[in-house]
Parts: structure tokens; sequence; C-alpha cells
């Protein structure tokens, strides 16, 4: 299974983006989809997963309202709408996919993206 992110750029902060992760390969696998992100000098964190169908997401408290999580199965296709950005929300964002439960530990998950930058200007 791979997965490739895109979406990244520079903005200013209040600004938007929105992240795409495709998966491919074993792409008729059940998999509960999740976004982490990780900035320089910190530790991955997570922000965002959705089940494989979409009946439920989990958002980190510190993207909850300006973040949304969400996927489309027929296009084996997970995005995060990112709204009111801030300059912390700055990091690399990874989009990873988990055949067990959707969680908030980054251990949980299986598969893994390579990562795209986001950057938030103040």
């Amino acid at each position: 299974v791979q997965l490739q992110a895109s979406g990244g750029g520079l903005v200013q902060a209040g600004g938007s983006l929105r992240l795409s992760c495709v998966v491919s390969g074993r792409t008729g696998g059940r998999y509960g989809m999740g976004w982490f992100r990780q900035a320089p000098g910190k530790e991955r964190e997570f922000v965002a997963a959705i089940t494989l169908t979409g009946s439920r997401t989990l958002y980190a408290d510190s993207v909850k309202g300006r973040f949304t999580i969400s996927r489309d199965n027929a296009k084996n296709a997970l995005y995060l709408q990112m709204n009111s950005l801030k300059p912390e929300d700055t990091a690399v964002y990874y989009c990873a996919a988990t055949i067990s439960v959707i969680s908030t530990t980054a251990i949980e998950y299986n598969y893994w993206g390579q990562g795209t930058q986001v950057t938030v200007s103040s």
C-alpha cells in the first residue's frame, strides 16, 4: 500500500489549504485513515482521523472547528480541508492508513505517506 500526500504550500495566517492523499496498491483493503503532522524539533502529533465509511471522525483539540477530514473511497482519496490557518499549524503533514480502528496514536497506523509541507506565515 502506497500513500501519496499533496497540496501543501505557503499561506498567510487566516488562509486555507486542502491536502489530498491518494492510496494505491492494495486499495481493496478496509482502512481507517488519518492525518498527522510534525513541526521542526517536535514529535509527530495527531491531527484528524476518519473511519472507512466516514461515519466517524476524530480531531485534535487544536484543529477542531477549523479542519475537516473527508474521504472519497471511489477515488481512493483522503482529504484535509484546513481553514483559519495559524502559524502554529506549520508542519509536515502525513497521511496514514490503519487496518484497525482509527486512533489518535501514530503507532496504530500501518502505512504512511511521505509528507507534504505546510507553512503558515504571520
